[in-house]
């Protein structure tokens, strides 16, 4: 009879989790602007728990935690709105005068495929008159496109524009109240957890709270140092597109190899489309070697060590797998919460792993 009934528990929470799996597939539309404050929230917690310890310290009960709460936010949304405003206008400036070098870059690939053809005994002329006209009408057309994409956006399809600038405003409303009422959050949720696995569940949950804790604000500052250095190594090679392109390139580092390897190539192509004119493509060469073979070795020997280490301890082809599949089923929803779910599921492993080799079964086979 007792393993019935546990066998009965189990399916009973299997079922459980398979219903909130199909809700939360269901409702990923709706939740994104949710969960995308919940996982801010999560990061910005202990910089807000330490604010409000300062303040209480300070000024006693006349420091509330929503001043905290306040405080944070508010340097958060500075944040994001300076970077905006600082990469947008670059963008807008510099990307149509990269556009005109598309035919001068073409040239000159053309009269080195050419030269090097010559060197090897075959002399062949090679007219792309006609490839030339058929890009730069392309990249026109697009240009065009998009534009009129976005005015008929507005004219009619305004419900998508009223739902992009919904979730603008709903996420930093929903990350206010979630930093507000965090920790009485998770208290109301632990006590959900039945009385006699209670003490289980909790030690597991700080476990997988440690794990992701110090991955995801370990992984912020890794971003944040790289995203500084190549966009000031791409500057200092004088690439126009130095700052957007340094950004995203610190950004993307959290997806293993995909994010260095879409840097290394935007870099190389406004390289040449920017310097096709000036210096030439060994100069472009160079820029690379030196700002992305450093960073990567600093990436790799220094900070990694340092602020990650082996947090999670999946594998880089592990990372990008789990990223694509969430993101596949559940859409920006699964992008966001794909590492905090895999460092549940590496804790759980790890357990699961650790009660095997104890077990009767591992040890009497």
């Amino acid at each position: 009879m007792h393993w019935i009934a546990m066998r009965s528990r189990v399916w009973t929470w299997v079922a459980v989790l398979l219903c909130l799996g199909v809700l939360l597939w269901w409702l990923a539309p709706v939740l994104s602007p949710f969960v995308t404050a919940a996982v801010l929230a999560y990061v910005l917690v202990p910089l807000t728990d330490r604010i409000d310890a300062v303040g209480k310290r300070v000024g006693g009960k006349w420091f509330p935690r929503w001043a905290a709460v306040s405080l944070v936010e508010a340097l958060v949304l500075i944040l994001g709105l300076a970077a905006m405003l600082w990469i947008v206008p670059v963008l807008v400036h510099r990307l149509p005068l990269l556009q005109a070098q598309i035919p001068i870059l073409l040239d000159q690939f053309v009269h080195s495929v050419q030269a090097m053809l010559s060197e090897a005994g075959w002399h062949v002329k090679l007219d792309i008159s006609a490839l030339r006209v058929y890009i730069v009408e392309h990249l026109t057309a697009n240009a065009a496109g998009s534009l009129g994409s976005v005015l008929s956006s507005l004219q009619i399809g305004g419900s998508v524009l009223l739902a992009v600038l919904g979730n603008v405003i709903l996420i930093p409303v929903a990350l206010y109240y979630f930093l507000l009422e965090w920790h009485p959050l998770v208290k109301k949720l632990l006590e959900l957890v039945p009385t006699k696995v209670r003490a289980v569940v909790l030690d597991f949950a700080r476990e997988a709270d440690a794990v992701l804790g110090q991955y995801l604000r370990g992984q912020l500052m890794v971003m944040g140092v790289l995203a500084v250095y190549y966009s000031v190594g791409l500057a200092l090679f004088g690439l126009d597109l130095a700052l957007p392109i340094g950004v995203l390139t610190g950004l993307l580092v959290a997806v293993p190899y995909v994010g260095f390897g879409l840097g290394l190539f935007l870099a190389t192509l406004a390289g040449l489309l920017e310097f096709s004119t000036q210096s030439g493509a060994p100069s472009v060469w160079w820029m690379i070697a030196v700002v992305y073979g450093t960073g990567q070795v600093f990436e790799s020997l220094v900070l990694t060590p340092v602020w990650l280490g082996d947090r999670i301890g999946l594998h880089p082809l592990a990372v990008i797998f789990t990223l694509l599949t969430f993101g596949h089923v559940l859409g920006f929803v699964g992008v966001l919460i794909a590492l905090p779910v895999s460092a549940v599921l590496q804790v759980l492993m790890t357990r699961l792993r650790s009660v095997y080799l104890r077990s009767a079964l591992y040890r009497e086979s």
